[in-house]
């Protein structure tokens, strides 16, 4: 299956489990105070078995021609789905902490690989933003020796000008199933929504400033 068809097949998934949401009229209220009509939900996923080992299906596809000899989940979302890849494709699996856990071994880095040996380590997280969150699980693996140089989300915004800068910047490959462009194709195609709500995310998706300024009224507190 190609990229294409991986990403809407994935978009389809997220969409028919509720793991990505659309609502206009009452707009959600993210960690950062900024309002909007769409909502990620990745940790949602893992309550399907038969969605989630299709999207894996498809993670392995785009993933099987690199070198991986582990696989790391970031703390925390990304810890499933690395558990998930590494028993599909029968890798050696590690997690990354934030930061040490401050007890015992004040590990950062849970599992084992030998010092010295350099593996190349696959770094999974649910999905992407701008990328923040994978500067300290990119610097913690690097530190104890691996090689990071791709990274795996279920779900990447595909929105933020400063993901790719910071992938460019941790000199990392991103590979994701889907990204919110994709999720409204198919959300158009398939009649997910009423109109009003598909036009008012592509203007979001499109100016979310100016999107949370024109509904600022619908917010609640």
């Amino acid at each position: 299956m190609n990229t294409k068809d991986i990403a809407k097949n994935a978009a389809k998934i997220l969409l028919d489990t509720q793991s990505v949401m659309f609502n206009a009229e009452q707009p959600f209220t993210y960690t950062s105070g900024a309002i909007g009509p769409v909502y990620v939900d990745c940790r949602r996923l893992i309550s399907f078995p038969e969605e989630r080992n299709k999207l894996m299906g498809f993670a392995q596809d785009i993933l099987k021609d690199l070198e991986i000899d582990y696989i790391a989940g970031g703390e925390t979302a990304g810890i499933p789905y690395a558990a998930f890849l590494s028993e599909r494709m029968n890798k050696p699996m590690l997690y990354v902490r934030k930061k040490p856990k401050g007890f015992g071994r004040m590990a950062q880095i849970e599992g084992f690989f030998e010092e010295g040996s350099n593996p190349n380590v696959l770094l999974v997280e649910d999905l992407q933003r701008d990328g923040g969150s994978k500067v300290p699980f990119v610097e913690a693996l690097r530190e104890a020796g691996a090689r990071v140089t791709d990274s795996f989300v279920v779900f990447h915004y595909g929105t933020f000008p400063k993901s790719e800068e910071r992938m460019k910047e941790l000199e990392i490959n991103l590979h994701a199933l889907a990204t919110w462009w994709d999720v409204l194709e198919i959300a158009k195609e398939e009649n997910y929504f009423d109109a009003a709500t598909i036009e008012s995310v592509e203007f979001f998706l499109k100016e979310p400033d100016e999107w949370a300024a024109q509904n600022a009224d619908k917010a609640h507190g």
